[in-house]
Parts: C-alpha cells; structure tokens; sequence
C-alpha cells in the first residue's frame, strides 16, 4: 500500500512537471507536430466514437496518468466492483448496477443470496408489466386500459428514465404517454394531475426506502386524487411500486404482485437499467430496453477487459482529472448536440456530483487535491446563444464534452448538417480562438482559445449507443473516485439538508415564534408563519 502511494504521488508530481512543460504550448502546435494525432487519440467501441486530440494532451501526459490509474489499483478496484466486493465502504455495501445488464452471468452472492436470480425475476415481473400494459390487457378500476403513467420519484429515480424516455421515444403506438414528477412543488403535480383522466392512469412511486418526503407527498396527493371518484378496493389497479422495502409500499395500498424490487446495492443515479426504468419499456417497449441494457453490457465489458491504454471510459476519466486537476478547469459543460439528449446535462450533473462531491477519502483523511468539478450544460444550439460566450471569452475556462448524433432519425437532412457544423465549429473554435491581426484594435473580438474539450459521435441514437453512452459516464465516474481515493456510492451531503427540513416541518406543525435556529432561520420561519396567517 505504501509503495503505492509513493507511486501515485510520484505521477502526481510529474503530471505537474507535464502542466508546467505545456503551459505555453498551443494545441494547435500538437496537431502540427504530429499528422497522426487524430487517430491517435481517438477510439471506437461499436457505434460511439471518441476523439480526446483537442485536450492539452501529448503521450507522455497520457502514459503518466496511465500509470497514475496503475499506481492507485484501478484495475483492482473494478474488478472488486464486477465481483460484488465492498466498493460503498461507508455503508459496508457492494454496488452492482452492472449486474442488471447482465442477468444471465454466472452467480454472484449478496448477502447468501444469487442476486443474477434476483435480477432475473424483477426483469421477467417488468416484462409481463409492460407487455400488459402496452398492449391493453392492463385495466384500471373502470375495466379501461392505461392510457398515462405519471412516475413519481426524485434524483436519480427521475433524471435517468427521463433522460431515455426522451431519447428513445416511442416508436409504436402502444405506449402509454409518460409524466415525470419530482419536486415537491405542487405547481410541478397539478397541472400534471388536471390534464389526465384518472380511470386511465397509473402512477408509478419509486423510492429505495419508501420514506423520501418529497416522493411520498407526491404519492400521496396522487393517491387522493386517484381516490376522488374511482372506488378504493380498486385502486390497486392504479399502483405500482418500485422499491426495496415491499412492505412500507403494501401498507400504501399496493398490492405484492405490484411491488418490483429496488436493492440496496443499487445507487439512485445508477438504478435506471432496473425496475426504476420502467417508463423507459413502457415508452419504447421491452424489447427496445433490453437492447438498451445491451448497450450498456457492451460498454461493461469494454471498461472490465481493455487495456488501459484504450479503454475509453479511463481515458474519459483521466482526460478529466487531467483537466480539472491539472490545467485549472473547475467546470465541465455536458453540451449534446442532439434535442434528444436535452436531459442528459441534468442526469451526468447528478451522476458526477453526487458521487464525486466529497472532500474526504475512504479513509476519512481530508483529500489534497480537488473533486467535483461544476458540472452544466445544454442542448446545442441553444447553448450557443445561453453561455458560450463566457466559455469562450471568460476569465475562467471551461472543459467541455460536445455530444453528437452522425445519423438523424427525422428525414430533415438540411437541419442536421447546420448541427453537425455548429458542433464542429464550436469544438474547433474552442481550440484555435482569434486573434486581431497586428495592426487591428478590436480586443473585444479576442478568443484565447486553447480550450480543451472532448467530442463523442454515435452513429445513431439508438438503444445500443444511448446504453453504451450512460454507462460510459459511470464508470468515468467509478475510475475518477479511484484515482481521487473517494468512495462514489454515498451521498451523505444530501441528508443533512433533508433531516433539518424534518425539524423546520415541527416548527410549522407547532405554530408560535420560532427561536431555536441562528437568527437568519428563524427570522425566515416566522416571517412565513405570519404570511401564513394572513387572509
């Protein structure tokens, strides 16, 4: 252990040494010294292209940060991951999310348990659900098939299966039409619940523990509105749970045959290749999802099996910290040029901050150098014309992913080349900036440039390629928290938040001026309990 923190410290020193050797050297400069560099730094796995050439990079960067994931036991750690070892150290828990896209692998023991089995009989319960669903022999209280689903969950029981649904879309006329609710918010529920005929709607409730406050308001309020005007011993018919405590989720009124499984070892960021990605079947049908699962396995077994050298979601990850940790970018834009991948900044954002948001190691010795960086984005075009400008003219630069499509699935050809060139143009330009000629003023019009981002091309969106892109974000995400000596599948951060709104709630329950916070709160309580009380 020793000689490998001595190791891991010696390329962290030289990958200083590397930022300081290229600090005054143009990427541009790289591309002239070497014609291959393209190729080089560019790799394929089935129908997802990656070009890194436009970061600040040169080969002996990339062979120091090669053994920089050597020296910290990378491949150690993911195999530990594959083989259902303790990789959520702080709660004594192995994280499996790989497992649900490959159920039919040899046994792997939870706990006493084959949880492949356990995998298995949740995919065949969503199956027999959707296809009862889809094709109409799912009827509600009335005897009426489903015609709506709203999903009710928050985080990641939200931001995933929303980001599919939109890619995939439906292809067929059988799916139901999908709503997504999170926020507590009741002006996000009610218009929801206003356009939607309740004899013909089902309500999906994700929730690992069953207690999460604002999916169980939600659930509530849904519940009561199902209850209006259809009879309470059919209710039933309109339930469905997805969680790991079946028993909370039948004292809600729904019934076992209802209830899909949610397990422990299963991170809400990480959870939408499950039960929790039932909309996703429900939109785009079963067979397309398990090709979505396909994807994803693909990606699985690339990231498990490829040397180091060439596996791309280590690369993704070193490319990064090589960034964020090397060359001052403390923010990352998520920028697909693709209307149908307009969720996945909001779904990488969760993805990357909540698992690598930490300041402690395994251990919990304070860490020595950054984590986390700011993650944002947005479709492009759109971007373009929202915060480019400071990504390319701003004191503070950016690293960058531009996401694109080769092949469109609309039959407008003309739209998708402008597209296509704005994506390339904006990568380039981030590269080569502008400079006024010597006898011009115009300072204004400078760009810098020299900005590092990388491009992702997929031959087409489909389930295969949209599988193959989210779970090369996860285990980006796996292989930094390695390297960063940080343990991604806690989210203790987001508790505290949680357990002193419990205490706020108490303190609207029980009325009177409230004094047991610091001023700032309580003076913000009581202002809203005396707003309350007015007419």
């Amino acid at each position: 252990m020793h000689h490998k923190s001595t190791s891991a410290q010696s390329n962290r020193d030289l990958l200083v040494e590397h930022a300081k050797r290229l600090s005054h050297v143009r990427t541009t400069s790289l591309f002239d010294e070497d014609p291959e560099r393209f190729d080089r730094f560019s790799h394929t796995l089935e129908g997802l292209f990656v070009d890194f050439s436009k970061n600040q990079i040169d080969n002996d960067v990339l062979s120091t940060l090669i053994s920089l994931a050597h020296g910290v036991g990378l491949e150690s750690w993911r195999d530990k991951m594959f083989e259902g070892g303790i990789v959520n150290t702080s709660e004594n828990r192995p994280a499996l999310h790989v497992a649900l896209r490959d159920p039919s692998g040899p046994a792997l023991m939870v706990d006493g348990e084959n949880i492949r089995e356990a995998v298995a009989r949740s995919h065949h319960q969503m199956t027999d659900m959707v296809d009862r669903i889809r094709d109409g022999r799912w009827l509600g209280a009335t005897g009426k098939p489903i015609t709506d689903v709203i999903h009710i969950g928050i985080g990641g029981s939200i931001l995933g299966p929303a980001t599919a649904v939109h890619a995939l879309g439906s292809h067929d006329d059988l799916g139901p039409n999908i709503h997504f609710v999170s926020n507590v918010d009741a002006a996000a529920l009610m218009p929801t619940l206003r356009g939607l005929n309740r004899a013909t709607t089902l309500v999906i409730i994700v929730s690992k523990s069953f207690t999460t406050l604002e999916t169980l308001t939600n659930a509530e309020t849904t519940k009561f509105w199902l209850l209006d005007s259809l009879p309470e011993d059919e209710i039933h018919r309109h339930l469905v749970a997805v969680t790991a405590r079946p028993d909370r989720a039948q004292k809600f009124g729904i019934t076992d045959d209802n209830v899909l499984a949610f397990w422990p070892w299963i991170g809400g960021r990480f959870s939408l290749w499950s039960a929790v990605g039932l909309p996703i079947a429900l939109s785009a049908g079963m067979d397309r999802f398990n090709r979505f699962l396909d994807g994803a396995r693909c990606m699985d077994e690339h990231f498990r099996s490829a040397p180091l050298e060439s596996n791309i979601p280590v690369l993704l990850a070193l490319v990064g910290i090589w960034n964020a940790n090397y060359q001052g970018m403390s923010a990352h834009a998520v920028l697909p040029y693709d209307d149908r991948l307009d969720g996945l900044p909001s779904h990488i954002q969760q993805l990357e901050m909540e698992s690598t948001g930490k300041s402690v190691d395994r251990g919990g010795h304070p860490l020595e150098w950054d984590t986390a960086p700011i993650i944002f984005g947005m479709s492009g075009t759109d971007a373009q014309h929202t915060f480019f400008q400071a990504v390319h003219q701003g004191t503070r630069p950016v690293s960058a992913d531009f996401i694109g499509c080769l092949r469109n699935d609309h039959g407008s050809g003309i739209h998708h080349h402008h597209l296509l060139a704005n994506l390339f143009a904006q990568s380039e330009a981030l590269m080569l900036g502008w400079k006024a000629p010597d006898d011009e003023g115009h300072e204004e019009r400078v760009c810098p440039g020299n900005r590092p981002s990388t491009t992702i091309l997929l031959e087409s969106l489909n389930p295969e390629n949209l599988g193959m892109l989210l779970a090369l974000y996860e285990h980006k995400v796996f292989t930094q928290s390695v390297v960063w000596g940080i343990n991604p599948f806690d989210q203790w951060g987001v508790e505290l938040g949680k357990q002193l709104a419990g205490t706020i709630m108490d303190d609207f329950t029980h009325g009177g001026t409230v004094t047991r916070h610091d001023s700032s709160t309580n003076g913000l309580i009581n202002r809203f309990l005396k707003n309350r009380q007015q007419p």
